[in-house]
């Protein structure tokens, strides 16, 4: 019996992650191809198959990447714990409203105050104007920074950057999507919001 084959070529973001959770959840296969056409879709579903238990390898075939994924055998270790899971969601550069100076110190702040926390957040995901604070000529730059060597998750929502034009100028965190945004927003035990 050959292997499923998912096309996710021409198809942005997060369709093609989408597409792979509703076949295998719908399927229950154990081995699909998925192929996409772009490296963040490549990430995106790999991540996202690797989060379901699959073993994932990578092939490129001309302008296609081709996932090769198998569900990890039976009785492989499962993540232990309950441990609480804090995430950030920053929608934006300043905190709060009013005065948009003041609210950029708000937000420094915010950020600095983040490492002191005990646990420590999991996860911070930065969309819309947020992603800007990821960027190359942001002030809170090293406070990410640190915060990422620190072992927090940096989520940057790729239809953002895409839309500021901030691909090359990103100096911290990984490109992400709305699904995995969402998904971790839901498996978070609490949420800051600034």
């Amino acid at each position: 019996m050959s292997m499923y084959f998912l096309d996710c070529r021409g198809k942005s973001c997060p369709q093609p992650v989408l597409e792979t959770k509703k076949l295998i959840e719908d399927q229950g296969l154990d081995e699909v191809k998925v192929g996409v056409d772009n490296e963040t879709s490549r990430e995106n579903v790999r991540r996202f198959l690797e989060s379901r238990g699959y073993r994932v390898a990578m092939e490129q075939q001309g302008d296609m990447f081709l996932l090769i994924a198998s569900r990890a055998e039976e009785g492989a270790p499962e993540k232990e714990g309950k441990a609480r899971k804090i995430m950030a969601f920053v929608d934006g550069e300043t905190l709060g409203r009013g005065d948009d100076r003041l609210g950029a110190i708000l937000m420094k702040s915010f950020l600095m105050t983040l490492k002191e926390m005990k646990p420590l957040p999991w996860r911070i995901a930065f969309v819309n104007g947020g992603v800007r604070l990821a960027s190359d000529t942001s002030e809170v730059l090293p406070y990410l920074e640190e915060l990422q060597d620190l072992g927090v998750e940096i989520l940057l929502c790729g239809t953002c950057i895409d839309f500021y034009h901030l691909k090359e100028r990103v100096r911290v965190g990984r490109t992400s999507n709305m699904f995995e945004i969402v998904s971790s927003l839901a498996e978070s035990s609490s949420v800051l919001k600034p």
